[in-house]
Order: structure tokens, then sequence, then C-alpha cells
């Protein structure tokens, strides 16, 4: 295995020595492992998505990027621009590290649209410009010591960003005070911002109205954590679906302690008055259940008529984000979904959806099937060699007596990553024991469970990608990610069940391109 290892790694690195002078070219991006439909930084490492927001006929996606190597340190704020959230378009880094004083850590972007921080230049009777507010980290001997939440304003669409000079704009002379995120709250005309007390766990709610000056207004937490750190926090206001209702979610990035082991995103259902935020009864649930989900942030100021909230996690996990096989590049970032509540088995729940814009990646359909058993589906598979390292998938179940029946992504002679259900227990599970290069550390390999939560239906809509599995289950319910790092020839798709009488109500397979390939014509000019 270390053997095979190394070697997969050798194609890599020809691959891309063969791309000379394009090596670090946007439509450059055809590393074996590279994630052909989402982000990636051209080079160097990446973690979490921050400034999230839509300005000016454009998406912006920042994130937390090391521009000095393929490991976390040196942490900026890289940058990419995109039209549709897909095809994105990677910038220069937009703030950087002050060396030797702190470097950036998470934050969030608004919109000031009013110019109630007073630092917008007024243009064309626009006066209104971006605002980011995040994290400036002061470390030593490789520990944080303090920190505080820094301001930065951009008046050219992003391309260039001013610090305030009044810096920092909250302090609470803590190590671990972090990841602001920010949102303005229209009943009490304020801005609201959450950051966290990491390693108290604790959630911190602050209001201001010129995004200069905060007040601390409440705290929340630890509510039942014992271990771990806080991060990442977010605060946002969603209907019930079926109800004249709405409820606030409270969102918690969690590290350690997700349900597959390490790093995993909790949310809370519950109410908020502008000051402080009530849980409703009962713990916090998790919003994916695979290995690779973590540090959420919504879009922010998306436009009037699009009514949607949108969010991006980073896929990787701190047992082994270092350590991925990727040399050049590390880090990729989520498909954006939207996000919606309904009240499921009883309990008011988070549910996800891949945005509606992801259709555009369909190149080619590939399968369509209905009303078929596994052995005359799997044939058809076989005869129209139905393969690919970007496909989606969407496939419904009528199990009939099965215990166990889904499918197999990525197969090849001596590998596999299995998607499917398990009765009794109602559950749906993500095996990558035997998915390709899992010996990098031993927190990879394994199998991820998730509940079931509304047994009537059997559904998967999964997205495979270069190095990655997206699986939404029945209607996002209950989702999946992770990331997996197969051999270059495993391409197969094949489904299984344990009772013959199991049928495919439906089966519907295509072809995804690649937003490389196609972003010379996306994301903005300079």
């Amino acid at each position: 295995m270390q053997l095979r290892r190394w070697m997969l790694r050798i194609v890599a690195l020809c691959t891309v020595l063969a791309t000379g002078a394009l090596l670090f070219a946007q439509n450059a991006y055809d590393e074996p492992w590279r994630p052909q439909f989402h982000f990636t930084p051209a080079r160097n490492f990446m973690n979490d998505p921050n400034g999230l927001v839509f300005y000016k006929g454009e998406y912006h996606l920042f994130y937390q990027y090391n521009p000095e190597g393929n490991t976390w340190g040196h942490m900026n704020w890289g940058q990419a621009v995109s039209n549709d959230m897909l095809h994105w378009k990677q910038l220069p880094v937009a703030i950087s590290e002050v060396k030797g004083k702190y470097m950036i850590y998470s934050g969030s972007v608004v919109v000031d649209r009013d110019n109630t921080s007073g630092l917008c230049a007024a243009k064309n009777g626009d006066k209104g410009c971006l605002v980011a507010i995040y994290t400036a980290a002061v470390r030593d001997a490789g520990k944080d010591v303090h920190q505080s939440q820094y301001l930065s304003y951009s008046n050219d669409r992003g391309r260039t960003w001013t610090e305030y000079p009044g810096n920092p704009v909250a302090d609470l002379g803590k190590p671990d005070f972090r990841d602001p995120k920010v949102f303005w709250y229209a009943p009490q005309k304020k801005w609201v911002m959450v950051a966290v007390l990491a390693d108290e766990r604790k959630v911190e709610i602050f209001d201001s109205h010129d995004l200069k000056k905060w007040k601390r207004e409440s705290e929340f937490g630890p509510a039942g954590d014992t271990v771990g750190q806080w991060e990442c926090p977010d605060l946002f206001e969603l209907p019930v679906e079926g109800s004249s209702e709405s409820k606030w979610v409270l969102v918690i990035n969690r590290n350690p302690g997700a349900p597959a082991g390490g790093t995993g995103t909790k949310y809370l259902i519950g109410s908020f008055d502008g000051d402080r935020f009530a849980a409703d009864a009962g713990e916090g649930q998790w919003a994916d259940y695979g290995k690779d989900f973590y540090a959420t942030q919504r879009f922010s100021s998306l436009p009037p008529a699009d009514t949607r909230t949108v969010w991006m996690g980073w896929i990787s996990n701190w047992q082994y984000a270092n350590k991925e096989p990727t040399d050049i590049w590390r880090g990729a970032q989520s498909l954006p979904r939207a996000l919606s509540l309904k009240n499921i088995a009883g309990r008011v729940r988070l549910v996800q959806s891949p945005i509606s814009e992801t259709k555009r990646l369909r190149e080619k359909s590939l399968m369509n099937v209905s009303a078929v058993s596994i052995a005359e589906a799997n044939r058809v598979i076989q005869k129209a060699a139905v393969d690919g390292d970007t496909l989606e998938i969407e496939i419904a179940f009528a199990p009939a007596t099965a215990k166990q029946f889904g499918i197999m992504l990525r197969k090849g002679p001596r590998e596999e990553t299995t998607v499917g259900f398990s009765r009794p227990g109602n559950t749906v599970f993500v095996d990558r024991t035997h998915s390709g290069d899992v010996g990098f550390s031993k927190d990879f390999p394994g199998r991820q469970s998730a509940p079931v939560f509304d047994p009537a239906q059997w559904s998967l809509h999964i997205f495979v990608d270069r190095s990655s599995v997206e699986t939404f289950v029945n209607g996002g319910e209950t989702v999946l990610t992770d990331r997996i790092y197969p051999a270059l020839e495993s391409r197969g798709i094949q489904l299984f069940s344990d009772s013959p009488r199991t049928k495919i109500v439906s089966m519907r397979v295509w072809k995804l391109s690649s937003i490389w390939r196609k972003n010379s014509s996306s994301g903005s000019s300079e």
C-alpha cells in the first residue's frame, strides 16, 4: 500500500511537470485527484470558506489560505469570484497576514449599502462598499496567544482592501475569540455579530450600528458540550416548510466530536430577539454525517429575487487535512447547498439541497431507467459503459425484503466506495475502507453511518468528483460528504442488494463538465 501510494503521487507529479508553464493556469486543473466541479486553489493549502457574499453581479469566495506551502500556516484570505457559485476565477490574495504580528483567521464580508461605517466612497450614486470583519490571530511558539476582530474595507469590488486604522473593533483579551459572522438585523436596524470563545465552547453575540463599535449583548453555550472547540458560528432565520412559523438556526462547527470522528457541523433550532439566542428543547443536530464537511459559511446579500439561504463548507477533516495525498494543493470547497427547515419525524430539521445551478454542469446523460431490477439496471450500466470520475447520480429504490442495498462508486479491480442503506435500523452509510489510497492517516478509512428519518422512501442524489463524494439522502434530509483517493482506472459503478426482489424505481446518471475547462469565460474581468 505504501509503494502504491507513492506511485500515485509520482503519476500526479509527472502530470504536473508535463503541463510546464501552464502548471498553475486555471485551465490546467487536470491533476489526477483535482476536483473538476469543486473549487480548489491552483496550489498550496486551503481550509475554511470566508466572506461569502454577492456584490455587483459577482459571488465572492474568500478562504483560509497558505500561499507559502501545502500545510496549514501563514493564514491569509485567498479570493475567487463567480457568476454562478460554480465556475470560479481565482484572484490574488485579498487580505494578507502581517508577518511577525498576526495571521488572518476566519471571518465574514457584508455589503454596507448605506455606508453605516463611513468607510465607503460614494461613486455614481452608489454609497455602499464591502466590509470584511475577521480575526487577527497573534501566535507565539506555535500557539494562539491573542485573538481579536479586525475590519478592512474595499471600494473596488473586493480587488483591494484597506485596513481600518481603529482596529481591533472587538477584543475580549482572549486567545480563542474568533470567527466573526456578521449580518444585518432589520427589525432593529443594526448589525449583529456572532463569534466564538472556541475553547470555552461559547458563542458571543454583539451588535453595532456602524460596524466599528461593537457591544457585547449575550453569550450562548456550552450547551452540554464538555470537550473540543466551537468554531465558525452562524445565525440565521428560515421558514419551517408547511407551516406559518419560522425558526432561527445557530450553527456551530465542532472540532473534534463529530459523529464520524474529528470535525463536523452542528446546529441548534431556536429563537432570536436581536440580543439573545434561545434553543428549543433537545440536543443539537448534525448537518452532515460524513467525515469531510466543516467550517460552513452562508452567502450574504444574495440578489433580492433570490430568496434562498445558501452555504458552503470545507471538504476535509482536521484529523488528516495536512496529510492528504494532493501534494500540489490541499483542500476543496463543497458544492453550494440551499438550506430549508422541515418537520421530520416529529422534529424541525435542517435540509440541504445542491443549488439548482448544478444542473448546468450536466454535460451528457449516460443512463435513464425506471421500474427495473438491480440485475437489469446493472446490465444497462455494463452495456452502455456507464462510468466516470465526474458523475451526478439520482436513484430511488424499492427494497422489498432487502437488508442492505445501494451503489458502488469509483469501482476498480481492487477498490470501490460504497453508498448504501441498511435495514433494520434504517441507516444510510458511506464505506471508503477500500476507496483507494487510505494509508496516509489511520483516521481516514472507515464507514460512516447516518439515520434515515423517513423510511418510507429510499433515494440517493450523489455527486462524484475526482476526489470526493457528496450524498444527499431523501431530498437532503440526511447528507454525507467524504473525500476519496481512487486510482485513475477506478471509474465504474455497480448496484447491489442482498435481495433479488429489490427494484430500481428510477435511476439517472449524468457526466458532469469541468468548471476549469470553461473557466476562461467565467467570473469577471479585472
